[in-house]
């Protein structure tokens, strides 16, 4: 066809041809004008819209191949929806006065709807209202903020939803879910500069925390930096991206040795860069991690639901994934935590199960406290680093298998053998699945450093992962498990902060929504319980977050 249609142009007459030719190059004219237009509108809009900046990072030159058109209209969209608001751009950075002061805000719980009587099922709001350090009330948003309403001696606590009106103020939202007496509780995490702090060193120094590689050759060794993000030189670089994934990792190249000869990967230094006034931001019992005050009172009397004498919440829907009463998990949607009291109920849920988990710290945590609960649960010696892994155990009797591998680089560790740094979609990849095989993934700890493109990457290779799996395993257990709130140092905060882990955290849920996965909400889960914010939850919280864990394997049966 395409050869007819060139004989027939050729016998068309010369003045013809010409103006068709004329009228083709007008056509590709104004659609190339009209295309340059729509991208213009378009990136004006995103940028508008989203404080969040999108590919500009100045020391971080790895850039990844190109993203396909689904996938860029997909981060761009993700990009939006975990944007931060910014405090008003100054030529002069604000003083210390000038910013949000847990000690001079306040909130003040809102009276219930109709003057009536609070009850089980109802809604408790407070309104957040802050101030500088000379007691004037703010009038923009961006601080990040926690709330949870709790009453230690029912052993009771739920996890409070923040929004930010972006004019100093913020309301807190809370679902009453049982009767009797309920505090509500808000903490200033960082102030609204603080975050404009930690946005301005990630996009300025990824590299803050650096890595290193040991190369060795016989009796010849070298060390020499490593990094997703290295600062732009002529040093000639060793390129380790993985080949399956993509996954992009660096070495500046040894001196004498080949890259070929690198035999490890670990933590290198820590650099920190902050000016005096920036570093005043980041003060525990100050401005960081600090309860606010309520104007009247803090607590409120809830009476039973309507026509019932139960504390049980029945129908609410809060927002809330779950709460604590007395210091149980219970979930307000989907799968009914069982209780695992004893080690027999949990082998008999394991039984002629497996357990792969994979992640960082807080995933192997969930490895060692069933080794330890377990007592027929065997550990195999595979002379790994407490620290790193991978670890193996198993219950011959019950034939249960759990096994626990850390995830690929960036990932701050002592020393990693090079032989066992695998990515987690590649281990997925492994994996023939099926109805007795249960997957947990718990990444984001070690990202929090880099631009969160690079995170929300890392997941899409993941999810492609996991989509592969349920496709030719379709009874396959995939599970997530959420960031989680920490005690905050300077050293933490500029590296770990909850405000990098909440970003992470909302781009998680994201990027698996839709997906046939569960979710073990940690950060709900350690932010309504009353225990102090740990990296690692202390064992209440993890023998908890495992019953959940345990009831989407084992899911109660009626009838």
């Amino acid at each position: 066809m395409n050869s007819q249609w060139k004989q027939e142009a050729v016998c068309l007459p010369k003045h013809t041809s010409i103006i068709f030719l004329i009228v083709v190059i007008l056509v590709l004219l104004l659609s190339y004008m009209n295309t340059q237009k729509f991208m213009m509108k378009t990136d004006a809009i995103v940028q508008k819209v989203s404080p969040v900046e999108q590919h500009q990072h100045s020391h971080c030159s790895y850039k990844g191949r190109e993203l396909w058109h689904e996938e860029d209209l997909e981060e761009r969209s993700l990009l939006h929806s975990i944007a931060w608001p910014e405090p008003p751009h100054s030529s002069t950075p604000p003083s210390l006065d000038q910013t949000s002061d847990p000690g001079k805000s306040r909130f003040t719980i809102l009276p219930a709807e109709g003057g009536r009587e609070r009850r089980v099922g109802d809604h408790l709001q407070a309104l957040i209202q802050m101030r500088d350090s000379r007691g004037f009330p703010k009038r923009f948003g961006g601080d990040v903020l926690i709330a949870r309403l709790h009453e230690p001696s029912l052993g009771a606590g739920v996890a409070g939803r923040v929004s930010d009106h972006l004019n100093g103020s913020y309301t807190a939202v809370f679902p009453l879910l049982w009767e009797g007496r309920a505090q509500v509780e808000v903490t200033l995490v960082h102030p609204s500069e603080a975050v404009a702090v930690l946005r301005k060193l990630t996009k300025e120094q990824p590299d803050r925390v650096s890595f290193q590689s040991l190369f060795r050759s016989g009796t010849v060794s070298e060390t020499a930096v490593c990094n997703i993000c290295l600062p732009p030189n002529q040093q000639p670089l060793c390129n380790f991206t993985d080949l399956r994934t993509g996954e992009p990792w660096f070495c500046y190249r040894p001196g004498k040795l080949s890259c070929d000869a690198r035999i490890n990967h670990a933590k290198g230094d820590y650099k920190q860069n902050l000016a005096p006034n920036e570093e005043k931001l980041f003060k525990s019992g100050v401005n960081m991690k600090v309860s606010i005050r309520a104007s009247e009172f803090a607590s409120v009397s809830v009476l039973p639901k309507e026509n019932e004498a139960s504390s049980s919440a029945g129908g609410v829907k809060p927002g809330a994934s779950g709460y604590y009463y007395q210091g149980v998990w219970q979930t307000l949607e989907g799968t009914a935590v069982r209780q695992f009291s004893d080690s027999s109920a949990i082998s008999q849920c394991l039984r002629d199960k497996a357990v792969y988990l994979y992640g960082d710290s807080t995933i192997r945590q969930w490895f060692e406290y069933l080794n330890t609960v377990l007592p027929d649960l065997k550990e195999f010696n595979l002379r790994s680093s407490r620290q790193v892994g991978p670890f193996m155990a198993v219950d011959s009797v019950r034939n249960i298998l759990v096994k626990f591998r850390c995830h690929g680089p960036p990932i701050r560790f002592g020393s990693v053998p090079v032989s066992q740094l695998r990515y987690i979609a590649n281990e997925i990849d492994g994996l023939a699945g099926g109805t007795n095989t249960a997957v947990v993934i718990g990444i984001w700890s070690h990202f929090s450093t880099f631009p969160i493109e690079l995170y929300i990457r890392r997941l899409r290779g993941i999810r492609r992962a996991v989509v592969r799996l349920l496709d030719r395993a379709p009874g396959t257990l995939v599970v997530l498990r959420t960031a989680n709130l920490k005690a905050l140092t300077l050293y933490e905060a500029l590296t770990n902060s909850d405000w990098y882990s909440l970003q992470r955290d909302k781009a998680l849920r994201a990027v698996f929504e839709g997906l046939d996965v569960r979710l073990v909400d940690a950060w709900e889960m350690t932010l309504a319980h009353s225990l102090p914010h740990n990296l690692h939850p202390q064992p209440p919280v993890v023998k908890n977050m495992i019953d959940v864990l345990l009831s989407y394997i084992c899911p109660q049966t009626h009838g």
